[in-house]
């Protein structure tokens, strides 16, 4: 298999977890604004406190990127991941930004009960 065709493949499957994790964020945000304090919820957490921990223990690098640069040279944030630019640029900024959001209204939903 050619390196365009495997790097093509790892670009797919990084989008797809990304879409995944959307989804995770996504309900935990649902889940705490309506106080729907629930398993889905609590899952959702353990998953983005997994995600967390493999980001520091790859320094701050998803796998899928660093395995990607074996079949590219480019510079460009998005050349591991089917998204804009800027949004492949920023994506830890924002999503890290939501969730803290998240743990906010989940601890003050706590304390309403």
């Amino acid at each position: 298999m050619d390196s365009q065709r495997r790097l093509n493949r790892i670009k797919l499957l990084h989008t797809a977890i990304w879409v995944f994790f959307n989804v995770v964020i996504f309900y935990m945000l649902y889940a705490a604004l309506t106080n729907r304090l629930d398993a889905w919820l609590w899952t959702g957490y353990a998953l983005v406190v997994t995600e967390g921990i493999v980001l520091v223990v790859f320094r701050m690098a998803c796998p899928l990127t660093i395995l990607a640069r074996k079949y590219s040279a480019s510079g460009r944030d998005n050349f591991d991941i089917y998204l804009p630019e800027w949004l492949a640029r920023y994506t830890k900024i924002i999503y890290t930004t939501i969730v803290v959001l998240i743990l906010i209204i989940t601890v003050y939903q706590l304390m309403l009960i």
